[in-house]
């Protein structure tokens, strides 16, 4: 035996968005015994996986287009306008799970984009959140990841700036800072939510404790990224997993010290059994 001493990050797991959202689907499964989702409801494969069993049934917007008099849910990261079109056109019933910060923050791009002003949204491509912005803009926002990116658009002496809600907040103010710098006029919307942006600090703070770091979540969290390179600038011994299965007991060695976090797409019960698997090496 190892005897390895196992913690797992309180702070990690479900932002409320998605404890809203995967709550609704729950409910609504009990009583109906299926329901469909457009796109993943959260990015984590296990999580999905273990909805689907009960009867979740994950669809794309081509599939959304054929579908009549049924239920659907918009999961926490919102959608565009002509989704709600649609919705109404064949007769769906939308179970809007939209988490209230993007709705928010989809509110104040569309005030803004009816005042006529350029908007620029700081934001993954293809995101399922920044096509819910978009949409609000009749996709005539520019959106981009990175300040090069920008710079390459020709900018108007007034920016209208906003960001994804994942976004982190350091780097958005430094974009503000440089455009500033070159003479541009920035209105900067800091829509950045904070139940994501505080978890940076938090967990620098969690990672520097232990002796190695295990890192929970999905391939496809763009929020996944972002935190398991905090954990490694932290403590260069952190490792990426998904799933159980990805355990390596070599990485172990007997009394060390481990902490179990992850994004905030990455369900409690997962962290559980990662924490479960070391305590039987």
């Amino acid at each position: 035996m190892l005897n390895l001493h196992v913690t797992i990050d309180a702070n990690s797991g479900f932002c409320f968005g998605v404890v809203y959202a995967i709550q609704m689907a729950e409910d609504f499964l009990e009583e109906q015994g299926y329901l469909y989702c457009l796109g993943d409801i959260v990015h984590n494969d296990e999580e999905v996986e273990r909805l689907q069993q009960r009867g979740l049934r994950i669809i794309d917007h081509e599939q959304l287009r054929e579908l009549q008099h049924e239920s659907v849910l918009i999961r926490a990261h919102g959608e565009p306008p002509e989704t709600y079109q649609l919705a109404l056109k064949n007769n769906l019933t939308l179970i809007d799970a939209s988490c209230p910060v993007v709705l928010k923050l989809q509110n104040r791009i569309k005030t803004s984009y009816d005042k006529r002003e350029k908007i620029f949204i700081y934001g993954k491509h293809g995101h399922a959140e920044v096509m819910g912005l978009l949409g609000q803009t009749n996709s005539q926002a520019v959106v981009f990841e990175s300040m090069d990116e920008l710079l390459q658009h020709e900018l108007p002496a007034n920016i209208t700036l906003y960001s994804q809600t994942t976004k982190s907040t350091d780097s958005f103010y430094t974009i503000k800072s440089e455009l500033e710098s070159k003479g541009y006029e920035v209105n900067a919307n800091d829509t950045i939510c904070r139940q994501v942006s505080n978890r940076d600090k938090e967990l620098r703070k969690f990672a520097a404790k232990f002796d190695k770091v295990l890192f929970v979540s999905g391939t496809k969290s763009s929020n996944g990224k972002v935190l398991y390179q905090v954990c490694k600038e932290t403590n260069p011994q952190t490792y990426f997993i998904s799933k159980v299965e990805q355990l390596q007991p070599e990485w172990f060695t007997t009394g060390e010290t481990i902490g179990i976090c992850g994004a905030t797409s990455t369900p409690m019960w997962l962290m559980e059994e990662v924490r479960d698997a070391l305590l039987t090496y």
